[in-house]
């Protein structure tokens, strides 16, 4: 088998559960044992559309949430990764353990308390309250990718410009960030996709007024209508496959480039 014919193989195994999801959003109702619908239509889609419809309000808010938490976990993940990636300290291991703790801990048993915090400060119900509770799973993620990234970082090439008289900030601008870029690509597609797609946080915390897309794809659900469930379900899913090409194309490019850095 070619690598090409291999390629399209895993493509059709990744995306062939997401075609029945295809055929329902322009399907008219579709029953056993029809192997495809008598009917078709585009009522389910122009529902999305409609200038009136929850889905676009919801996607404009997940769309600025993941962004927005992914930006702060960046700004946060950089200097923590940094520290744990290149120095040596007393509880450097028990700080790795504190960082899985949102991940292997659930999120029930500190959202409680991270909603009296919130609600005290006026953050309840409000985006930049949902965007803060999303750093909870977006941090250690970001946090843990570039710690191994930095973990096999030569400083000798900061030193090397700073003796050629570049300043901190060209520094960090010209030399670090190009060199870590695929761990901050990686990590970003991580926290973004995991922002994107989180549905218990934002639903206490944005307590009914901040309306993402999973939660729009869950009220659907509980409505019944497959259809508009299904076109809600593949529009939810598009950002993130966009995310992930773009993602996997500047991995490609870094690839390609330091290869060539290689010859």
């Amino acid at each position: 088998m070619t690598r090409k014919a291999a390629l399209l193989l895993i493509i059709a195994v990744l995306f062939l559960p997401f075609l029945p999801l295809l055929i329902w959003s322009f399907a008219r109702g579709w029953y056993f044992p029809q192997l495809l619908p008598n009917q078709w239509t585009l009522q389910h889609w122009q529902a999305i559309f409609a200038a009136s419809s929850r889905v676009g309000q919801g996607f404009f808010q997940s769309l600025v949430i993941a962004s927005l938490s992914t930006a702060f976990a960046l700004l946060v993940g950089l200097p923590a990764g940094r520290a744990l990636g290149l120095l040596q300290f007393p509880g450097k291991g028990a700080i790795k353990l504190f960082l899985l703790l949102p991940i292997i801990v659930s999120p029930l048993a500190t959202l409680m308390g991270i909603q009296f915090v919130l609600i005290r400060l006026g953050l309840s119900g409000t985006l930049l309250g949902v965007v803060l509770v999303h750093l909870l799973p977006t941090i250690p993620y970001m946090t843990l990718v570039l710690s191994s990234v930095y973990s096999n970082f030569d400083t000798g090439y900061e030193a090397q410009a700073r003796t050629l008289g570049a300043s901190p900030l060209q520094v960090l601008w010209q030399v670090t960030l190009p060199l870590i870029a695929p761990g901050i690509v990686v990590g970003a597609l991580f926290a973004f996709l995991i922002s994107w797609n989180e549905f218990l946080l934002t639903f206490f915390v944005g307590s009914g007024r901040v309306f993402t897309l999973p939660m729009v794809l869950f009220t659907s659900l509980q409505g019944g209508n497959t259809g508009l469930t299904a076109a809600i379900a593949i529009t939810s899913i598009l950002p993130a496959l966009i995310f992930l090409l773009f993602s996997t194309r500047a991995l490609s490019n870094d690839a390609a480039i330091g290869g060539l850095g290689d010859v």
